[in-house]
């Protein structure tokens, strides 16, 4: 009898200090330890839901690909590499597509950073319909909190373009760390609030996910009461016609905010229908998604304001001018090449040892 009084009080005290490091930052670093492709279902979440009559990709299976790679089979090397899922798209037809360690078409993969990507998309999309004026605006006039940390000279071009001067730590291994902070937290508003400049804007590039999380902050405040994810929903979702049910996580249930930074979940051939979108320069099957002036800005090389030639607007430029990627902490890609109406999106466990970037480009040249 003893001992299961003891047996009981040691699960009570286990769920107690479960249910206490899961409501802190530090708690939830320590219990997740790091990013990871299961993410989706560790966070809150806004639902998107797919469309009745989806679009569906041509599927022949038929494409150019090398039989090795390193001297090892190309299915091998991308399993071998940590890879879920790898599609080649040419001329909208899937002409490669397979799924690794137990995951298939219909599984659901977060994005990390290839959220980046769609946050501009949805920028460009307010842009066009006059809920923001233009990048130029200093971001102060949708976060006047941060007047007080000197942001008035911070454009939401300069967010972009990840040349706001911002002083933010990329670090997920430091718990401390703005990066791992931001991913944990469950006040990102509050963050936001203490946010510091180090350089002036407009100066120096530096990649960091504090840029666009603040480009969240911007995109929420011009929607007037509407979520990110609705507003996602209206604008992309459903007009791409996509095929599996998505969602996008939020700092916490209450009143949450969109990891724009990071956290969009969705499906492979789902992502690949964001390349298919930019590819065509912002229309789909006839319907302008999302202007094609802001396509060709997003995906344009320009260095001007200390830009960096290999990014634009939240999206990699692996050959400025010719091909443009979104990209993921753990090796998550979706690559596009309009000249060869190419999209290759690729989805992993981790990067593994390949370098994708110039397996993209090419795999490009095959095609």
């Amino acid at each position: 009898m003893r001992n299961q009084i003891r047996i009981m009080r040691c699960g009570l005290l286990t769920i107690v200090a479960s249910t206490v490091l899961m409501s802190c930052q530090l708690g939830r670093y320590v219990f997740y330890n790091f990013a990871d492709i299961k993410d989706h279902k560790k966070f809150q979440s806004r639902p998107l839901t797919a469309d009745t009559s989806p679009f569906i990709f041509q599927s022949t299976n038929k494409g150019k690909v090398p039989k090795h790679i390193n001297n090892i089979p190309f299915d091998k090397y991308l399993e071998d590499n940590k890879t879920v899922a790898f599609l080649i798209i040419k001329n909208d037809s899937i002409r490669y597509e397979n799924y690794f360690k137990g995951y298939n078409k219909e599984s659901i993969v977060p994005s990390f950073s290839m959220a980046k990507s769609v946050t501009s998309i949805l920028i460009g999309c307010a842009i066009d319909e006059g809920l923001i004026k233009s990048v130029d605006e200093p971001i102060t006039n949708y976060i006047p909190e941060l007047k007080k940390n000197g942001f008035d000279k911070v454009t939401i071009k300069h967010l972009l373009q990840m040349t706001s001067g911002i002083k933010f730590n990329e670090s997920y291994v430091n718990p401390f760390g703005d990066a791992a902070s931001f991913y944990y937290g469950l006040n990102l508003r509050k963050k936001i609030g203490k946010m510091k400049l180090k350089t002036e804007p407009g100066t120096t590039f530096e990649y960091t996910s504090g840029n666009t999380q603040l480009l969240g902050l911007v995109l929420e405040r011009s929607l007037n009461g509407k979520t990110i994810t609705s507003y996602l929903q209206e604008k992309i979702w459903s007009p791409l016609e996509m095929e599996n049910d998505a969602s996008w996580s939020i700092d916490r249930k209450k009143n949450g905010l969109e990891k724009t930074f990071c956290c969009l979940n969705a499906t492979a051939r789902d992502f690949a229908k964001i390349g298919r979108l930019y590819k065509n320069k912002g229309n789909w099957n006839g319907k302008q998604i999302v202007s094609q002036k802001w396509v060709e800005e997003s995906t344009k090389l320009d260095t001007s304001e200390g830009s960096a030639n290999f990014y634009q607007y939240q999206w990699w430029l692996p050959t400025p001018n010719e091909d443009f990627m979104a990209e993921g902490i753990l090796g998550q890609f979706i690559y596009v090449n309009p000249k060869k109406d190419l999209i290759i999106v690729r989805l992993g466990k981790d990067e593994g040892k390949a370098d994708w970037w110039a397996i993209f480009t090419s795999l490009a040249k095959l095609y």
